[in-house]
């Protein structure tokens, strides 16, 4: 009888921390597009009207530090003051029209560049009197944290997550697939050639904790395309030398989670060209954001739910671990506690495209 009683708290207490009285929902005032979003998502997770946040902030995609810690960082932390916010709110949900990235000195794993989204979830231990530093990343206090639920103060971060694609309607269709999300559909995993051993281990260690009967992998030099009922994702992307289209030409389930180990692919959320695809660096000339490789949006312009990026260079060792992100978003946990378990560093380049709160459900 106390175990019975013990699981229904339990369940009770998962259902709270995965409702929209947990969002801080964010806005730009300065962006129709960003205001667009939020009057979409409010009612649709019954975000209460106390939990909206407002910025004033020119929609631009990079900006440097003071306007990053002036105009998004100060604002937030003013809204998440307010009077049962602080520790109730565990995701800060961003929407299209904020900014994205952070521009910054320094170079290699010193450097200052980072996204917006990664410095953010340090706001939760800077309002209790941390201070980390700028250059570089921070360990990630939930990473690798399977079987403990997230919660105040024993991590002491807020899990943050951003509603945006190439426009607003994408974005809303993304919203109402994380509605739609039930557990169903095959994780296609594909390897690349034996020269990144670690990222194709990373996979391999995905497929060995996710049932069999649900899993495509591929451990060839070929590349998979045309997958159909698929839920789950995992790739080296532009970085896969063999791989030419830049649609995959999936049937995406509603609630499809994508990730790839790419360095930019959130360099941007302005869209290509249709005919734009990943020709390599020395077509100086199809560039795109200053780059080649593959966009992480592309994934929800093509059907996908979610999707996970860098802003900047990451590092492979910077990337989601995806024999963290797929089995625990398996298993039932929300799409922002699933990519944060499987992310090493904080104060860096990550990005998660999506509804902090979509969830398959239990298996």
């Amino acid at each position: 009888m106390i175990v019975r009683l013990w699981l229904l708290v339990f369940a009770a207490w998962v259902l709270r921390a995965q409702s929209g009285d947990r969002v801080l929902l964010v806005v730009n005032r300065k962006d129709p597009a960003s205001r667009e979003i939020a009057e979409y998502y409010r009612p649709r997770r019954v975000v209460p009207q106390r939990n909206l946040c407002f910025l004033d902030t020119p929609p631009d995609e990079e900006i440097t530090w003071n306007v990053y810690e002036q105009q998004i960082e100060k604002p937030i932390a003013a809204c998440l003051r307010q009077p049962g916010l602080m520790e109730n709110i565990f995701y800060i949900v961003l929407t299209m029209g904020v900014p994205l990235k952070v521009e910054g000195g320094g170079g290699g794993v010193q450097t200052e560049h980072a996204s917006v989204d990664s410095e953010l979830t340090l706001l939760y231990a800077k309002l209790h009197g941390s201070m980390p530093p700028r250059a570089g990343s921070v360990p990630n206090p939930f990473f690798m944290q399977r079987d403990e639920p997230f919660r105040h103060p024993r991590f002491p971060i807020y899990l943050v997550a951003r509603l945006a694609a190439y426009d607003v309607a994408e974005v809303k269709a993304m919203i109402d697939r994380s509605l739609a999300a039930r557990n169903r559909g095959k994780f296609v995993l594909d390897l690349n050639s034996p020269s990144n051993e670690s990222g194709n281990n990373w996979l391999r260690s995905a497929a060995l904790l996710l049932p069999p009967a649900r899993v495509v992998i591929d451990q060839t030099n070929r590349v998979l395309y045309d997958q159909h009922e698929v839920i789950g994702y995992a790739a080296w992307g532009s970085n896969d030398g063999n791989r030419k289209r830049r649609n995959l030409g999936f049937q995406w389930l509603p609630g499809a989670i994508a990730t790839e180990f790419v360095s930019t692919n959130a360099r941007t959320l302005k869209r290509p060209p249709d005919d734009w695809s990943f020709q390599g660096w020395a077509d100086k000339e199809h560039l795109f954001g200053g780059s080649s490789q593959s966009l992480s949006a592309d994934y929800i312009l093509e059907g996908a739910t979610a999707v996970t990026g860098n802003t900047y260079e990451p590092y492979l060792t910077g990337c989601p671990r995806p024999e963290y992100l797929l089995p625990a978003y398996y298993q039932g946990r929300n799409l922002a506690e699933s990519y944060y378990l499987s992310v090493p560093w904080l104060s860096w380049q990550g990005v998660l495209l999506g509804d902090p709160l979509c969830s398959l459900g239990k298996p």
